[in-house]
């Protein structure tokens, strides 16, 4: 799973990075709305359903999360030798090959940009220089849009919000630009927010849509200013400083854009940085005191207001050495009957961490452990078209690679798909799915399912319905909130599906303490729930896959 770049942010407006131990949620009938019954034909489903098993997982995940693999970095050798195993699997199958161009038929290849940071960074506003990882520093580790020395071009767009209601963008041109914001989201004098009516946050506060936004409308750069002490985020900066340092990736061809993506030009990347109040006051070129009344003021009026400072330009220079690699999804097929122009995706990334200082990130369970899953369900569905129970809707198994950098190979993938995206029905994604989190301690029978009503919920139904008769897991919403602070819904590959239109289920088991370590290792993997959860997506793809109509899109876009 991507790992969550708000870390940093969450830190300085005080939310929290733990994953929350919610209470397992009840799903509830829309009013109106009719369940679409139990999935069928349920005799088939279950014969191919026992096919996926433990010991075939534990085998597939034995050699995924190994040494040889060296912990499948994008671009790197390690991935590749992965990416040639789980080709020839899916071969040896007998799935088809569906990428065109492609030398066997299996591997979609593109190109990533990575990038290390050297020392020497600097951002120079009013005659000071302040220093790169002490007075600002990036989002995460991201690819330097200011790798020589470079004039800002700022502008000053309030919290950075943008929907119905309320827009700081309004008359704004920032394409090109360096968009500077205020971090969280407004509220009136007795605290309630703006957007929410109420004293609870919106799904503005994380920062993460304000990014997605600014890249939308094609800025360059966005920098979240903060207030408090400039002492503690000099300290926060330090302790950041060696996650920091790691390397970043960029896609350079992220292929035809998504339909809320600018359509002139699609953004292939933004900077993204936190910066010191001190920092922050001398490039909005104003004080505190200034900045406070200003929010105070958009508090009075309910609605954003005329800037009374105006930002001066700046300098930056962020050293990076760049490289160009090339990576690779594997893509396998089984082709349907009556309804072989429709396609459902199944999905998980093989890629992890790679090495980092001769140490080995196997990533067994992120996500060695939704890869062996992936694997397993294209075994059930070849094996069932071989014995003439073959699906009515053709199959695309899609094994992401650079995931962990971005979602890039799903953004690839979407961007330049092998089939096309008006005929698919749905993406069922897996990610991180073998072990117990926290909040279920010795109840391992469950799975939190996310997405699966943002866009369908008669896709919902389906979900619920495959599970009440097959896998009779517990099925926990917690992470599907809206405001869910972890905003799972955005981090992992069914999400560039989603963006498009594309009805999606993302299913994990959760984070755990050797999440992104050197710990995640096969020992820990639990197998049996592991198939449980692999025999439930199998299901639901089944239902998916055989019904007389596909899913409808008959929710709101989230």
């Amino acid at each position: 799973m991507k790992k969550l770049l708000l870390y940093s942010l969450l830190a300085l407006v005080g939310g929290s990075t733990a994953w929350a131990q919610a209470p397992i949620a009840k799903a509830t009938a829309r009013p109106g709305s009719k369940a679409t019954g139990l999935p069928s034909p349920t005799a088939p489903a279950a014969t191919y359903a026992a096919t996926i098993r433990q010991a075939d997982l534990r085998e597939h995940l034995t050699v995924l999360a190994s040494d040889d693999f060296q912990g499948r970095e994008t671009g790197q050798a390690g991935q590749k030798k992965a990416a040639a195993y789980l080709a020839r699997q899916l071969a040896a199958l007998g799935l088809q090959g569906p990428v065109k161009g492609s030398a066997d038929g299996y591997l979609q290849a593109f190109e990533v940009r990575r990038g290390l940071s050297q020392e020497g960074g600097y951002l120079e506003v009013g005659g000071q220089r302040y220093t790169w990882l002490r007075d600002f520093f990036s989002y995460g580790p991201i690819l330097s849009p200011f790798p020589t020395e470079t004039a800002g071009q700022p502008v000053f767009a309030g919290f950075g919000i943008d929907q119905a209601n309320y827009s700081d963008y309004a008359g704004l041109d920032v394409r090109g630009k360096d968009v500077l914001v205020l971090m969280g989201e407004p509220q009136d004098a007795k605290g309630r927010n703006l957007l929410t009516g109420t004293k609870q946050e919106g799904d503005w506060a994380s920062g993460t849509k304000k990014i997605a936004l600014a890249k939308q409308k094609g800025a360059r750069s966005i920098f979240f200013l903060t207030f408090g002490s400039t002492a503690e985020f000099q300290a926060q900066a330090a302790q950041l400083a060696p996650a920091l340092r790691e390397p970043a990736f960029l896609l350079p061809d992220p292929g035809q854009p998504a339909p809320d993506a600018d359509q002139e030009e699609t953004p292939t990347g933004i900077g993204v940085y936190l910066v010191s109040p001190e920092l922050g006051q001398r490039l909005a070129g104003t004080t505190e005191e200034n900045l406070l009344g200003y929010v105070a003021a958009i508090g009075k009026k309910k609605g954003p207001v005329p800037l009374n400072f105006q930002p001066p330009g700046f300098t930056v220079h962020l050293p990076q050495q760049q490289q160009t690699l090339t990576t690779e999804n594997v893509l396998g097929l089984v082709e349907g009957t009556d309804r072989k122009d429709e396609v459902l995706v199944i999905s998980a990334h093989y890629d992890h961490l790679g090495m980092k200082h001769d140490t080995i990130y196997n990533g067994a369970d992120d996500d060695g452990s939704g890869t062996a899953a992936v694997l397993e369900i294209a075994q059930a569905f070849a094996q069932a078209k071989k014995e003439g129970h073959g699906p009515r809707r053709s199959v695309l198994f899609v094994l992401m690679t650079g995931e962990e950098e971005g979602l890039f190979g799903s953004e690839y993938y979407t961007g330049h798909p092998v089939l096309p995206l008006a005929n698919t029905v749905a993406n069922l994604n897996i990610d991180m799915v073998g072990r117990t989190d926290k909040a279920h301690a010795d109840k391992p029978d469950f799975v939190y399912v996310v997405g699966d009503d943002r866009l369908s919920w008669e896709l919902h139904t389906v979900s619920e319905a495959a599970n009440a008769q097959h896998a009779h897991l517990a099925l926990d919403y917690a992470y599907n909130a809206a405001d869910d602070p972890e905003q799972l819904y955005y981090r992992s590959d069914h999400y560039n599906f989603a963006r498009r239109g594309i009805p999606v289920i993302f299913y994990t088991s959760g984070l755990h303490a050797d999440y992104h370590k050197a710990t995640d290792d096969v020992d820990k993997i639990e197998f049996g729930p592991l198939e449980k959860r692999t025999r439930l997506v199998f299901h639901t793809a089944w239902e998916l896959a055989n019904r007389d109509q596909r899913v409808a899109l008959d929710a709101a876009k989230n």
